[in-house]
């Protein structure tokens, strides 16, 4: 791997390192994504070409355990990339000869991703027999200018005294099924049926097929272009197109590639197929194809702007290429939410968790339209969630823990312990605080954009149900004199019960109980600012009356945050499990971040243990700034000094092992401001966390969104105190002398690319010139006012 500023390189070919180059050389565009594999190479242990389209689910049951399994899965959509190539002149011993660097050992490899203007590029050498060598440079766009457009263009160029003839052969491959995670493979991962194949002119072919239960219809259309004429053909599950191109030593043969995709989601067609060969019959050649993709990612890196120098920014520039590949300005009018692992593999199958409160903060205020877009995917899911919460016997939503296609609860009731070769129950369903987190992105998003038009209409609608949801969970304990919520999983995930309990969920998780409480209030806020018709109207629809507000404000003051040995328990009774011997664990393993899997192979379980996989009360930290968490524990009748907190992160920073990417981004953040050290050391972490694979082999199964957008976030509020509240930017920057210098740009009440910029002890904010009002900045030591057309300079307190 090679770090060059606008350039991801990789050198060499290794195939043990396939798959993490496959998710990190992805390209796409929102709507949809190819995996960075070698057009020659079909998928197999080394390699795995997957292209998956936001929002193209489709739910199987396969036979597991004993026991019939239903998962809904992301899917593999039909395969645009093949194609292959190999000398017309072969030996005669049968083998087919075509090149691949798994069957041809290659003189150079050479990948190089160019993020400036999304492009991935491959240098290979293959040796001739009996002399010489060929030379293929490949450039491949998933367009972003047009995001149902992709090309591959491909340049041949044989070196030495002779020249050879070659036979290429491009196709659309439609025998593809979802086998690129391991642990999944005993399920049914055929979602594709009825494919057909067709030509349609001399240069066109097409595939169309549809998914088996959610019936999407999924269409093709390629075009070959060459010097040479192409013959196709159209086979079961392919459509082929071949061609043999004259090679003279030294010079270079082009052929380019051009596809359109389509599916049935799609608005204002009536047909997949139709659509994809109109598309094609009008798409330009590669050259201006290649132009206006250049120029769409020109204008998204200014919306976007992120200056961070040496290596810590180039890797940070690579983050924000995939966050922006994943969640483009397309998304924003499609029904999709945020994949926690991007659109570029299958890990998770393509769920939406709760990483979209790593996400949205960062995308509010550059790219708000998507943000907004991604939380009408979960206002569209409400009534889904409404009809959970009733399962459950409860008022108000409930969202899931793991969502799809329709808001319906996809976490699985099965997982496998690769470890122990164990399938066991999956209880990570009762994170019901996911529906808080909704309701906090709804908020920020509103703070940050002033949409006040969202706030008072579906923001409004999500939040009071979930505040609903918090206030009838809430049980009132005699004894405690406090409400309690019970039967819950909190965000470490390592404990899903008691030690010894019969059933799963653990009582009054601090992160759970601590975020509704603040739902809570939020909902009541919100009632005060509504219109009062607007007021009324949800009122009446709702049956909200006077006495459930009361409550709500009651349960939001009165719910327990349990303690143990002077700092915040993760969940009540935590201060009773056993110490883990992490010592003894770290000697006998090395990487222990799998923890739970590591003890469940010894017959154990973290459920006994002070262990846990990420940040759980800890989180508290990251979500709220110091003076808004302890205005929150007030609320709750808890007195949370600096003390006390210091000595709770102490306690948990000692008894995680980091078995999420999350985890590092969380604690670096949290220490930011008091370890400077410390917090480094977490973020390069964070930062290095897929390019490095540090969770050993996950990143190529997909890279990790929430940990990505979570590090640009960092920079853009952790680093510089960045909040909006009360009509007004407030900064606090910390200096953390790694990244010491830095600048990006924001939008902000209108204003688009507010420049923030941080350059040893100086702070620069510059308000580009429009109509817009002036804006107010709040430093701890001044209030400053910047008009549209001004930039300010500002010495920074030592």
């Amino acid at each position: 791997m090679t770090v060059a500023g606008a350039t991801w390189e990789y050198d060499g070919y290794q195939p043990a390192g396939e798959r993490l180059r496959e998710s990190l050389c992805a390209l796409g565009n929102g709507y949809f994504a190819t995996r960075g594999a070698l057009p020659e190479c079909t998928a197999d242990d080394v390699h795995y070409p997957g292209t998956y389209a936001a929002g193209c689910y489709n739910r199987l049951t396969s036979e597991v355990a004993g026991r019939r399994v239903e998962n809904e899965d992301m899917v593999n959509l039909p395969n645009w990339l093949p194609l292959r190539f190999r000398p017309c002149a072969r030996p005669a011993d049968g083998v087919e000869g075509w090149l691949t660097p798994d069957t041809t050992p290659v003189a150079e490899h050479h990948l190089t991703l160019h993020l400036g203007p999304g492009l991935l590029e491959r240098r290979t050498r293959y040796p001739l027999v009996p002399s010489g060598s060929l030379v293929v440079r490949q450039l491949r766009l998933v367009h972003l200018g047009d995001p149902h457009l992709a090309a591959l263009r491909t340049e041949f160029t044989v070196e030495g005294e002779a020249g050879t003839e070659l036979e290429v052969e491009a196709e659309l491959d439609g025998d593809v099924t979802n086998r690129g995670v391991a642990r999944y493979r005993d399920l049914d991962g055929r979602h594709l049926t009825e494919v057909r194949t067709g030509t349609d002119t001399r240069d066109t072919v097409w595939l169309d097929c549809r998914t088996r239960t959610s019936d999407i219809r999924i269409a093709l259309a390629g075009r070959l272009t060459a010097n040479a004429p192409a013959r196709a053909a159209a086979e079961p599950r392919r459509a082929v197109q071949t061609v043999r191109l004259t090679c003279p030593p030294g010079r270079t043969r082009t052929i380019d590639k051009t596809v359109a995709l389509h599916t049935s989601h799609d608005p204002a067609i009536s047909d997949p197929l139709r659509a994809a060969l109109d598309r094609l019959a009008t798409a330009p050649a590669f050259d201006a194809l290649l132009g206006s993709h250049r120029a769409a990612w020109g204008r998204l890196w200014r919306r976007t702007l992120l200056d961070v120098p040496g290596e810590a920014g180039t890797i940070l520039r690579l983050h924000l290429f995939h966050v922006l590949q994943t969640l483009s300005p397309h998304t924003a009018d499609l029904d999709v939410g945020v994949p926690a692992r991007g659109l570029h593999g299958e890990a998770y199958r393509g769920h939406v968790f709760w990483d979209e409160l790593f996400v949205l903060p960062y995308l509010d205020l550059h790219l708000p339209e998507v943000s907004r877009g991604l939380l009408r995917y979960r206002h569209r899911r409400l009534d889904a969630a409404r009809r959970e919460a009733a399962r459950l016997g409860r008022r108000g939503a409930c969202y899931p823990w793991q969502s799809g296609s329709d808001g319906h609860e996809e976490t699985q009731r099965l997982h496998l312990n690769p470890r122990s070769g164990r399938w066991l129950p999956d209880n990570s369903r009762l994170q019901h605080h996911v529906g808080s987190a909704v309701a906090y992105n709804v908020w920020r998003y509103c703070e940050a954009t002033g949409d006040t038009a969202f706030r008072d209409g579906e923001g409004a609608e999500m939040l009071l149900q979930i505040a609903r949801f918090w206030a009838d969970s809430a049980k009132y304990d005699d004894h405690l004199g406090r409400h309690r919520i019970r039967g819950v999983v909190g965000p470490d995930e390592y404990h899903d019960a008691y030690p010894g309990a019969d059933r799963p969920g653990l009582d009054d998780n601090t992160y759970t109980n601590v975020t509704a409480a603040w739902v809570l209030a939020r909902a009541l806020d919100l009632l005060r600012v509504l219109p009062e018709p607007r007021r009324r109207e949800l009122t009446e629809r709702l049956a909200l009356d006077a006495d459930e507000t009361a409550r709500w404000d009651e349960v939001s003051r009165t719910l327990h945050v349990p303690r143990h040995e002077g700092v915040i328990s993760q969940f009540e009774g935590y201060g009773d499990l056993a110490e883990l011997d992490w010592g003894a664990y770290r000697e006998r393993y090395g990487d222990i971040r799998r923890l739970d899997r590591i003890l469940e192979a010894e017959g154990d379980t973290p459920n006994r243990y002070r262990a846990s996989k990420q940040a759980d009360v800890l989180m508290l930290g990251y979500l709220f700034a110091p003076r808004e968490l302890a205005a929150l524990f007030a609320r709750l009748g808890q007195r949370v000094d600096e003390t006390t907190w210091s000595a709770t992160v102490d306690h948990y920073l000692g008894r995680t092992s980091h078995g999420s990417t999350l985890s590092g981004l969380v604690h670096g953040w949290i220490l930011a401001r008091a370890r400077r050290a410390d917090a480094w050391r977490f973020v390069q972490e964070t930062l290095r966390g897929d390019i490095a694979d540090v969770q050993g082999g996950t990143t190529g199964e997909g890279i990790h969104l929430g940990a990505m957008a979570g590090t640009l976030d960092l920079v853009q509020r952790a680093l510089t105190g960045l909040e909006i509240r009360h009509g007004a930017l407030w900064l606090d920057p910390v200096p953390l002398p790694p990244v010491s210098s830095y600048g990006f740009s924001i939008r902000y009440l209108g204003h688009w690319g507010i420049g923030v910029r941080l350059t040893r002890g100086h702070l620069e904010i510059a308000v580009p010139d429009s109509g817009g009002e002036p804006v107010d900045v709040r430093l701890p030591d001044r209030v400053v006012t910047v008009r549209p057309g001004r930039t300010v300079r500002l010495v920074l307190p030592e």
